[in-house]
């Protein structure tokens, strides 16, 4: 086991409730969202596709409700609540299959089905709520969480408002994840973070000098 591996398995075990982001943390989905939000505006041309493609790269944790307007507003044509619903469905029936299907990150499940009876573990995402619990009951590990906590519920309040109702000290508590917003939601409520490392978070692992990973494989 490497150094880096050690310590990322040390810190882990370490504390009492951790905090799972999904994609890019449980399943290496982030490319499959990636291919989603490019087939949503392909017919917009390269210079939109491109831009979506570099802003997804970068805001990996964001939710789609914040993205799509952006993205819309990038095309030239008119927006309306009613456009914006209708993009965030069809996003969610390009993706939600590929998401299920997609590799498993190594290590990570097989920790899950391991610790979850003695470990409190929370999932906080930026997919809709409805669709993430179906999510995880397709793929058999909801019941590894006592909570799950998708979009439109931000994960620095989520954070924050479990810790409080738990009466968890922050240093009993880890948040992991593979974005800024992930690791906004740990600095923010002075928790630490484990990053796991991906192709997408290149500037985020050269600013962080904490922990990080690459699969969970001991």
């Amino acid at each position: 086991m490497t150094d880096l591996k050690q310590e990322a398995c040390a810190l882990l075990k370490s504390r009492q409730v951790i905090f799972w982001d999904f994609d890019g943390v449980i399943k290496d989905s982030v490319t499959v969202k990636s291919e989603g939000y490019e087939k949503l505006f392909s017919s917009y041309g390269m210079d939109v596709i491109k831009k979506v493609r570099h802003h997804h790269s970068l805001h990996g944790g964001v939710s789609r409700y914040e993205k799509i307007p952006l993205y819309l507003s990038w095309t030239g044509t008119t927006s309306s609540p009613e456009r914006i619903q209708d993009l965030c469905e069809q996003f969610s029936n390009l993706v939600q299959q590929a998401v299920v299907d997609s590799p498993w990150v190594p290590g990570v499940r097989e920790y899950l089905q391991i610790n979850h009876t003695d470990q409190h573990f929370i999932l906080i995402t930026a997919t809709p709520q409805e669709e993430i619990e179906s999510i995880l009951n397709a793929l058999g590990i909801a019941h590894y969480f006592r909570e799950i906590y998708g979009a439109p519920k931000p994960k620095t309040e989520v954070v924050s408002e479990v810790l409080n109702r738990l009466g968890c000290p922050a240093e009993q508590a880890l948040v992991v994840g593979d974005s800024s917003t992930d690791f906004h939601a740990a600095e923010k409520n002075n928790v630490s973070f484990l990053l796991r490392r991906t192709p997408f978070n290149q500037d985020l692992q050269k600013r962080l000098q904490g922990c990080s990973f690459d699969d969970l494989n001991f």
